[in-house]
């Protein structure tokens, strides 16, 4: 079915979680709907905010533009405008404007009829986010533990975190999550290069068909997991590494606060070594 016949098949009222038809409608190719709207709205206000808060420093170099969380001795209270505050109201339009955006993502599912699995693996990166900037800052008790809003502090705050704990790779969750990603790039990049592969052969030949794919894997690594497994594994892997990624920083404070070299002395003080 062509694509514009298919646009008119599911633009049709219903669907919505919230406002009916008050916003169930499309601006060009862009379906509007209720979390539009406020998607629109939190992410004007965020983006002002910070826009505010830079030419009140004076800082026009969007390298340089730094919004700070509060100050630890500000503790998990409100802290004001320009000390902290400004960065509590960005990161609750942050919030809104993501949480928007996903539930917008469920409302197009609903009106095409199928899973939820896009939104689903969007909020895994949106629960990174949300653990980085509330979670572990609530469990540390304090807001002045989340990372700032700008490009080379954020740089700056990823670097110190992780020399407080003298060797950050040395996090177990951490390097689970490392893992994940190279393994979610060797699977797609893997997969990518079969299909061009298979639908570009050589001059004279006719392009290939998935059998040619599966036997190719079959007779390299034994097995082919199928055309709609190789996506459900990159899925997995994607969704695995966010989620690890958010375990290892989320236990680096509140449940481990010494360098993390030294968590692996249970290694060398197993029986077998003595």
């Amino acid at each position: 079915m062509a694509m514009l016949n298919f646009e008119r098949k599911y633009r049709v009222r219903g669907g919505t979680l919230i406002g009916g038809d008050l916003f169930d409608f499309w601006v060009g190719p862009f379906y509007v709907g209720f979390f539009g709207v406020t998607t629109l709205f939190f992410s004007f206000i965020g983006t002002a905010m910070i826009f505010w808060g830079a030419a009140h420093q004076g800082v026009f170099n969007i390298w340089q533009i730094n919004i700070a969380p509060p100050d630890l001795k500000y503790g998990l209270g409100t802290a004001p405008m320009m000390e902290g505050g400004l960065w509590q109201i960005i990161t609750i339009c942050a919030l809104g404007a993501f949480g928007s955006w996903a539930l917008r993502e469920i409302e197009i599912c609903r009106k095409l009829g199928m899973g939820l699995h896009v939104p689903f693996t969007y909020l895994m990166a949106v629960f990174a986010y949300f653990t980085l900037e509330v979670i572990r800052p609530v469990l540390m008790g304090a807001w002045g533990h989340a990372f700032p809003y700008g490009i080379m502090s954020h740089l700056d705050w990823v670097s110190n975190t992780g020399y407080q704990y003298l060797h950050f790779h040395y996090n177990p969750a951490h390097m689970i999550a490392v893992s994940l990603f190279f393994g979610t790039t060797l699977a797609l990049s893997l997969h990518g290069a079969l299909v061009l592969s298979s639908t570009n052969p050589g001059a004279g030949q006719t392009v290939k068909t998935p059998e040619h794919e599966d036997t190719f894997f079959r007779d390299i690594i034994g097995y082919s997991v199928g055309t709609l497994g190789i996506h459900r594994v990159g899925l997995f892997l994607a969704v695995a590494a966010v989620f690890w990624s958010a375990v290892c920083i989320i236990i680096s404070g509140p449940f481990w606060t010494r360098g993390w070299p030294e968590w692996w002395t249970w290694w060398l003080n197993m029986p077998i070594w003595q």
